[in-house]
């Protein structure tokens, strides 16, 4: 490996800042680019249609041949979601633990990439070497195994990026934090630390998964009917205490939920998951067993509406239905902005007779992250010369620079970056701030990036007061009104109870038409815009609301 003595080191976010999920991050060392992360997001209040979010990376299409790699931290959606989208504009090698690349390649092989991509395995003691500088990894604890931070070794220092972790000293699986590794990385000299914001402002230390685990095995001595657990599907540490409650307790596991099924396969079969022989039945054999004798195991924590435990709730679910006596766990807490979902969710539940246990009531989910006593200890385990808060939303961020400052770094040496900040370094030192191309690509059924604000101004706007067409057809020779003006109202008013309102609304189209022919200046573009602009004034008079009309001149 070449190392030069002076490098120009930049470092920028692509997503993941201002927001929780999307993380991707960007080092550049000279003309080499390094990626670390392609998350998604789930779309906000407002996102009428959309599926999810992933960051745009028109940057890196701009620079492919100088993008190296792409580094993951972890398996979660929020760091691999928007993969298979970035991997269809770029053609880079990715490297990640065998857990991460194994949940990876289901996504790959459901876009048709599976074979076209170049997947590395690594653990916590790879390094692997490119010209100018070389990338390691440390081990960390999360809600999922397998999880690294990643180290970019420049002749300037490191730039870390933690990755989500916290500090677990009971973790399920015994893969520990690799603490000396961190501290190794410090004492080596750490250039810029970027490290996970998301419980910045939670005092006091996360809690172990262990006492998730010593919960769920009360429920399940308690309960007397079915019970079923819904989580992330992606949290395997929560899904094999669930698999050890059931084991204890002597009941079979059924496993419900697309996303839920894959999990368990891909973890189980790469040995992430320990799952008694026979444990595991098909949902359509869950009535042969006696209730006492079942556990279900789905997805729909969040209280999604197509999710499986939504539609159990709505006894719309093809097998599975709520019924009175069955314990319900919703062993997960609500992402920001997922509360009224999880909160109807939760009432549907118990309309539907179950006896519902979720965050709060006991403890049956502790976070995935670190809270601020695990956040300082990063910080004085690495000593970073500076320090940029991500993956949270801004108020996170300013918590976790406060913690940085609190623990004597300078203020001028922490950066609160939006997404497409970059952070200059030369000579080890900031050398200014400049700026990249970002933002959100929103994805709707098939389509990438087709959904723009103007569509979705539209559509809040069709949600907001609807629409109103007009239909007018005129002779091609005469000009003059043949049928019509026909007016087509949905979500504005019911025509039925409106009559009055619609008649005025056709006699004002039809007279702006004959004004037009008598005029003999009928041109459409200026016709459209005048029925369009009378009808918008006069509604608004009538109702207070604007519907979005749309003009149809036909001719014949």
């Amino acid at each position: 490996m070449r190392k030069k003595e002076i490098e120009k080191v930049r470092v920028f976010s692509l997503g993941g800042v201002g927001e929780i999920g999307k993380n991707m991050y960007g080092v550049e060392v000279d003309s080499d680019i390094f990626i670390v992360d392609a998350g998604l997001k789930f779309p906000e209040e407002g996102m009428f249609g959309i599926d999810v979010v992933i960051p745009d990376i028109t940057y890196l299409e701009e620079n492919k041949e100088r993008v190296k790699a792409i580094f993951l931290t972890h398996g979660h959606e929020d760091h691999i979601g928007g993969i298979s989208y970035v991997l269809r504009k770029l053609q880079i090698p990715v490297y990640g633990t065998r857990l991460t690349l194994g949940l990876l390649e289901e996504k790959l092989r459901e876009a048709d990439l599976l074979g076209r991509v170049t997947l590395k395995p690594i653990d916590a003691n790879s390094i692997v070497m490119f010209d100018q500088t070389s990338v390691s990894f440390f081990r960390t604890n999360h809600s999922i195994p397998d999880s690294v931070g990643v180290a970019v070794h420049t002749s300037q220092g490191a730039i870390v990026y933690t990755g989500d972790f916290k500090f677990d000293q009971t973790p399920v699986d015994n893969y520990r934090a690799d603490i000396g590794k961190m501290a190794k990385l410090g004492n080596d000299g750490v250039l810029c630390l970027l490290s996970d914001s998301t419980n910045a402002e939670r005092p006091g230390y996360t809690g172990s998964e262990k006492a998730v685990g010593a919960e769920i095995s009360k429920v399940f001595s308690s309960a007397e009917g079915r019970i079923l657990i819904a989580t992330f599907a992606s949290n395997v540490h929560r899904i094999q205490q669930v698999f050890d409650a059931a084991q204890e307790h002597d009941r079979k596991m059924a496993v419900v939920g697309k996303s839920m099924v894959k999990v368990v396969d891909v973890a189980n079969t790469l040995g992430y998951l320990h799952i008694p022989q026979d444990m595991i039945i098909s949902s359509q054999d869950i009535d042969q067993y006696d209730d006492n004798k079942i556990a279900i195991l789905t997805t729909g924590s969040q209280g999604e509406p197509m999710a499986a435990l939504s539609r159990m709730a709505k006894q719309a679910h093809k097998q599975v239905s709520i019924r009175p006596n069955d314990t319900v766990i919703i062993a997960a807490s609500p992402i920001p902005g997922n509360e009224t979902s999880v909160s109807k969710t939760v009432d549907l539940l118990f309309r539907a007779g179950a006896n519902v246990i979720y965050s709060g009531q006991r403890k049956i989910h502790v976070s995935g992250h670190g809270s601020q006593e695990e956040l300082k200890l990063m910080l004085n385990l690495m000593k970073p010369k500076y320090f940029i808060p991500v993956h949270g939303e801004y108020r996170m961020q300013t918590a976790h620079a406060k913690l940085a400052r609190d623990i004597g770094i300078d203020n001028d040496h922490i950066f609160i970056v939006d997404k497409g900040d970059v952070i200059e370094f030369q000579e080890g030192q900031h050398k200014g701030v400049g700026k990249v191309h970002a933002g959100n690509v929103l994805i709707d059924g098939l389509g990438v990036g087709d959904v723009g604000n103007i569509v979705l101004r539209d559509r809040k706007l069709l949600s907001q007061d609807g629409i109103l067409v007009v239909v007018i057809t005129l002779s091609k020779a005469t000009k003059q009104i043949v049928s019509g003006p026909e007016i087509i109202s949905r979500g504005f008013v019911y025509v039925r109870e409106s009559e009055e309102l619609i008649e005025e609304s056709v006699k004002r189209a039809k007279d702006i038409i004959e004004v037009s022919v008598r005029a003999n200046s009928v041109e459409w573009s200026s016709l459209k815009q005048s029925i369009r602009e009378s009808l918008s004034q006069f509604l608004f008079e009538k109702t207070k609301r604007r519907p979005m009309i749309l003009p149809i001149i036909m001719e014949v």
